[in-house]
This record gives structure tokens, C-alpha cells and sequence, in this order.
């Protein structure tokens, strides 16, 4: 008997294999990666530097192309997608947040957050209504005619994630999203991931910290470009 959709894993990744030629030597940054994530699950991937992290992190992101092997999204095979195809996956299925928020100064924070909105093609009045449910799930609502340079570090963070959950995507993938916090703030933006894992979206998150990562309900350990460990 098929699962139903809201059975099926929303990632599943087979045999990933990703190569780099150097110098006329065959790097392996991915090697033989299988794995699947669920809808609603807060996953960790976590290893050292040069483990393969950054690299998993961009094909799940569909930011990059495996050189083998099969990865599924919301039941749809992203390696077999034209460039047009995949720039309209990244946009729709996964919010980004990086470590260094990457908001634009010249924006307010409603602005940041309309930004993927906008390659939508969302009409102006319903992206400002997006933009300021989003701010305001991260409680910056009140913030939203601020630009960057006007919060602090933490806001910013959050500026970022609510641009990440502006359209709703199934994915919100987290890039080191504590690296340029300081401690406090860093768990506050954690409760605040926590919190949106707990409402329902699906958390990948990327860390070198294990801190970081023992929030989580899953990790994965990479070494090598391989899954050296995984369990809760």
C-alpha cells in the first residue's frame, strides 16, 4: 500500500555522490549519502570543517547539482531540473538563513523580508501582508520600517528567518544561523527556531556546534563526505 503524501518523507536522498576534479586527482565532498527527512522534523548536520557539511547544505538548498545519486523533494527529483526549474524550487520550497543574516542595508526590515516575495511575482499589497505576519511570528512586527543598521544582531537574525518563512516554504534551512551571535542571543534564536519547529516547518539545520545541535530531534554527524553517525 503507498503512503499518502503526508506520509512521504519530504527529502530523500540515495547513493548522493558529489566529486571535484583537482589538479587531475577525483575529491570526494560527498560519498554514498542516503537519507531521508520527514515533514515537521528539526534535523542537525554537524561535523568539522571540510566533513562535507557546506556541500550537503547546497544540494539540499538546490543550490548545486550532485555529480550521482538521487534527491528527491516533496516527491520531485531535483537532479534532473534545468537551471529556470531549480532557481523556481529554491524559491518556493526552502527559506534560507545564513550566518550573516545577507539582508540588503538600503531595505527596511518589510522590505528584506517582501524580497522573495517579490520573484514570486506577489502583487505589492499582499507581500506587505506576508512580510509583516512573518515579522511579526518572530516578534519584530513593530520593527518593520527599521533597517538593519537600526537592530542589533539578534533582530537581524530574526529579520532573516522572517524573510525565510515568508512564503511559507516546507523547508527552512539554517546555515550556522548562531555563528555571529553571542551566546544569549544565539539562544534566543534557537528558542525562536525551536518554537517554528514546533508549529509545524521543517528545520535543517548546519552547525559545527554541538551545543547547537543536541536541540535538535535529529543529527547527523559528517566526516569524510560521509554519514559518520546519526540518531536523536
Amino acid at each position: 500500500m503507498m503512503n499518502s503524501p503526508a506520509e512521504q518523507p519530504l527529502v530523500v536522498i540515495e547513493k548522493l555522490i558529489k566529486t571535484y576534479k583537482m589538479g587531475g586527482e577525483t575529491l570526494y565532498a560527498l560519498n554514498d549519502i542516503s537519507l531521508q527527512i520527514r515533514r515537521g522534523e528539526f534535523l542537525c548536520i554537524i561535523g568539522p570543517s571540510g566533513s562535507g557539511k557546506s556541500t550537503l547544505m547546497n544540494m539540499l538548498g538546490c543550490l548545486d547539482y550532485p555529480s550521482a545519486g538521487s534527491y528527491r523533494l516533496d516527491g520531485e527529483e531535483i537532479s534532473k531540473l534545468g537551471d529556470n526549474k531549480l532557481a523556481h524550487i529554491r524559491n518556493s520550497k526552502i527559506g534560507f538563513i545564513f550566518q550573516s543574516f545577507n539582508l540588503l542595508p538600503k531595505l527596511t526590515a518589510r522590505q528584506n523580508v517582501e524580497l522573495p516575495l517579490v520573484y514570486r511575482g506577489v502583487s505589492s499589497g499582499k507581500r506587505k501582508e506576508m512580510a509583516l505576519a512573518a515579522l511579526d511570528k518572530v516578534g519584530l512586527k513593530d520593527r518593520s520600517g527599521h533597517r538593519p543598521s537600526e537592530l542589533s544582531g539578534g533582530q537581524q537574525q530574526r529579520v532573516a528567518i522572517a524573510r525565510a518563512l515568508a512564503g511559507d516554504p516546507p523547508i527552512l534551512l539554517a546555515d550556522e544561523p548562531t555563528g555571529a551571535l553571542d551566546t544569549k542571543t544565539g539562544a534566543e534564536v534557537m528558542e525562536l527556531i525551536k518554537a517554528l519547529n514546533k508549529a509545524g516547518h521543517t528545520i535543517i539545520l548546519i552547525t559545527h556546534d554541538p551545543a547547537v545541535a543536541k536541540q535538535a530531534g535529529r543529527i547527523i554527524t559528517l566526516q569524510d563526505g560521509r554519514i559518520a553517525e546519526q540518531g536523536a
